[in-house]
């Protein structure tokens, strides 16, 4: 078994204004796996980017600055091959992810494991990206303001626009 649910989503700021210079977006997710469940505040948008990555890629480095539902998402840096990585810092939660043949097997960090077949896994990534996408469409559109995020602000959309219509 395996779900994540967006609970709450806002700005930074969190005072019920939209703020364009703001390119994370956080909330509280809540995480089903196996008999294990779990709520945690992270960067969402950040999270979101992990678990299409997760898609394609194994996640078995946990905790190295990209989990699965990081606390930061507001150090990214470009990376080859119109990618982005998230540099955050050690806080967030985090699970690893192996492919196997038509399933992933999912582990947390307290050891409980799941066997999920692959396209109920995708449906359950791809319906959490679409939350997070359609929170950031229904706001002003985003202003990256310095020649950091002016770098890897496009390419970060450019990676999950292409993870998202990724055919499996």
């Amino acid at each position: 078994m395996f779900s994540i649910e967006v609970k709450r989503l806002y700005w930074l700021a969190d005072d019920g204004k939209d703020h364009p210079e703001d390119l994370c977006l956080h909330g509280t997710v809540a995480v089903q796996i196996g008999s294990e469940r779990f709520e945690d505040d992270c960067t969402v948008s950040a999270a979101a980017l992990e678990l299409l990555k997760t898609l394609s890629e194994d996640h078995v480095d946990l905790h190295k600055g990209e989990q699965m539902l990081p606390c930061c998402g507001h150090c990214y840096f470009e990376g080859e091959n119109d990618t982005v990585w998230n540099c955050g810092c050690p806080n967030g939660s985090d699970w690893s992810v192996r492919h196997i043949n038509d399933a992933v097997e999912l582990e947390t960090e307290n050891g409980t494991k799941a066997v999920i077949p692959m396209e109920q896994y995708k449906t359950a990534v791809f319906a959490f990206a679409d939350t997070i996408k359609a929170y950031y469409d229904s706001h002003l559109p985003k202003m990256p303001e310095d020649a950091l995020d002016i770098g890897w602000y496009p390419v970060f959309w450019r990676e999950w626009a292409r993870r998202r219509s990724e055919v499996l």
